[in-house]
């Protein structure tokens, strides 16, 4: 599925077309003439020309041209030269001298200069005067200043910041806009947390602030956008704003657009970011392209880039060492690197050393990685928890983990602590927790719950191969039916069962031959008592044999029957004996008496 658009869309954008050289050259010739023109009208004493002269020497770092200019033009009681004059100053390093032109410029009504001067009081540690030269420039609507008075008060801890913030995000400012968003996205993880709608709507707005400060170039906020997108099924939006955010520089952006262009199909290009990204020294992207490089079977390549995310800082890096060779038989230096990715945390580490050491024997060094991953989240671990006391016989500790485990959704747990409440005669938490399981996948869950339900149905009259008759599908049926699609054998025989008591021939001898094929013996021996019926006795007997070989007594008791009744004595007899020695009880009287039936007749 082409989520990403082509690449004509994706990779040639106009948001990132060059200007021409043409252009260029034209709008240097257009900012030369008004050079001119500004030079001869200050040159004539004009003011204004002046100042503006100054401005642009100094935007273009002459600040031997622009200096006399500026001089002039704040002499002639220009504001906004004087406040270029300060910006001169500062830059040559006289900040002092800077701080009084820009005190001129702020005194006489300019915001500019009461940002730079609250700026200036700031960097000095003179908080009180900052704020009041920063407030002033706020009030005249200054975004810069409503800004620079924002991150003031939020260093303090000062609830109006939050107004200000505000203030300069809708005056333009892209830092405010995304620092607002930022703001508003906790709270509305906060408020989504506690239950409250509140977080919704904050959610909308954090989103809304993203897209401005985005569309005004901030790399970051562009990243948080594309996140939002993606997570809500925008694939395309989404890699748009990554591309914006990875193209101005953003390594996490351009490792998220690795991923979506991954998840697209598309994993030649999904490793151009994934490499720009690492390069850059994002861990992320580094173990992405050693997955890759994996995935290829170019095991050194995938090394070097584990160990390139792991020199990041990224501890999955050594955690995926850990794989690569285990994967590889590399037993020890497996161990080396789970052990450092899980002394650093990682709790997958921690639990796939304790498997590591419990495959080699060391129960003992396990147990405290499991329970180190276990008391981390993870869900695995606790379940191995359960697995190790229950091997050691400890079953109430072994059901403790199990819960845990069973609580955070796996399956498996579920399953055991089912089997355990099933133990205990806790009928009503048994069929909870194997509800548990059989929804998440468990055949062996959806079986046991299925002989759970079985057990409370009404007897029915016997059908004459022992099956009840019911006409309609229950419940129970349902989940053995279920298990029974998922290979589970024992549940494909007793399937065929009821298939059979309904009198669906065709149905039950399907499940019949699938569960026998299996390995089944009980579901050989009852498709060979179906086919038998159906007048194939040569084949039933086919399938008893393979039961009987598998250890069914009732298989070898028919054998025993039909060669007999064939008159092949000797072969009755051997069958005979098998079932004797094969039960159960019932099964072997019946045969010891055909037995030795036989042997008189044999002996006759």
């Amino acid at each position: 599925m082409d989520v990403m658009g082509d690449k004509a869309t994706l990779y040639e954008t106009g948001r990132f077309v060059q200007p021409s050289d043409r252009d260029g050259a034209v709008e240097g010739a257009e900012e030369a003439a008004e050079e001119v023109r500004r030079r001869l009208a200050a040159e004539a004493g004009d003011v204004e020309a002046m100042s503006v002269l100054g401005a642009m020497l100094l935007r273009r770092g002459d600040l031997d041209g622009a200096e006399p200019q500026l001089r002039a033009a704040t002499a002639a009681g220009d504001r906004a030269a004087a406040n270029n004059l300060g910006v001169l100053l500062h830059q040559r390093g006289y900040a002092d001298e800077a701080a009084g032109w820009w005190r001129i410029a702020a005194v006489a009504g300019s915001a500019a200069a009461a940002h730079a001067l609250g700026r200036h009081h700031r960097e000095r540690g003179d908080e009180p005067a900052a704020e009041y030269w920063l407030r002033q420039s706020a009030e005249q609507g200054h975004a810069l200043g409503a800004y620079a008075l924002a991150d003031l008060l939020e260093h303090r801890g000062d609830a109006g910041a939050d107004q200000w913030m505000r203030a300069a995000a809708e005056r333009g400012h892209r830092e405010a806009a995304y620092r607002l968003a930022r703001a508003l996205d906790r709270q509305a993880t906060d408020e989504g947390d506690d239950g409250a709608d509140n977080g919704v709507a904050q959610a909308a707005e954090a989103e809304q602030w993203y897209r401005q400060a985005a569309a005004r170039g901030h790399q970051r906020a562009a990243l948080y956008l594309g996140t939002i997108l993606e997570r809500r099924g925008e694939l395309k939006e989404a890699g748009r704003w990554y591309l914006t955010s990875a193209k101005d520089g953003d390594a996490r952006a351009a490792c998220a657009l690795g991923f979506l262009l991954r998840d697209a199909g598309d994993t030649e290009s999904a490793a151009v970011w994934w490499l720009r990204a690492a390069q850059e020294g994002d861990g992320n992207a580094a173990n992405a392209l050693g997955a890759l490089h994996a995935e290829r079977g170019e095991t050194q390549t995938a090394e070097r880039w584990y160990r390139a995310a792991m020199d990041a800082g990224d501890v999955n890096g050594a955690y995926n060492l850990g794989l690569l060779c285990a994967e590889q038989g590399r037993t020890a230096q497996a161990e080396q690197w789970y052990r450092r990715a899980a002394y650093a945390g990682h709790r997958e580490a921690a639990n796939a050393l304790a498997i590591l050491l419990l495959q080699v024997g060391d129960a003992t060094g396990a147990e405290p990685w499991f329970s180190k991953a276990a008391e981390a989240g993870s869900v695995d671990a606790a379940f191995n928890l359960g697995i190790l006391f229950t091997g050691r016989g400890e079953e109430a500790v072994a059901l403790r983990w199990y819960e845990r485990a069973a609580a955070a959704g796996h399956t498996e747990a579920a399953l055991q602590v089912g089997i355990a409440r099933l133990r205990d005669g806790d009928e009503p938490e048994a069929e909870r927790h194997l509800r548990c399981a059989a929804g998440g996948g468990s055949a062996e869950a959806a079986y046991r719950l299925a002989t759970v339900l079985d057990a409370r149905r009404p007897p029915a009259p016997a059908h004459e191969l022992g099956e009840s008759v019911h006409l309609t599908k229950s419940e129970c049926e349902e989940w053995y039916e279920r298990a029974a699609s998922q290979g589970h054998r024992r549940a494909q025989v007793r399937v065929g069962m009821l298939a059979a008591a309904r009198g669906d021939v065709v149905e039950a001898a399907r499940w019949y031959r699938e569960a026998a094929e299996a390995g089944s013996r009980n579901g050989a021996f009852n498709l060979g008592l179906l086919l038998a019926r159906e007048g194939s006795e040569p084949e039933a007997a086919v399938w008893w044999t393979r039961a009987a070989d598998a250890g069914h007594g009732r298989a070898a008791l028919r054998l025993a029957l039909v060669y007999a009744r064939r008159g092949e004595l000797a072969e009755g007899q051997r069958w005979a004996d098998r079932a004797v020695s094969l039960g159960p009880g019932e099964v072997a009287e019946r045969a010891a008496r055909l037995r030795d039936a036989l042997r008189e007749e044999l002996s006759a």
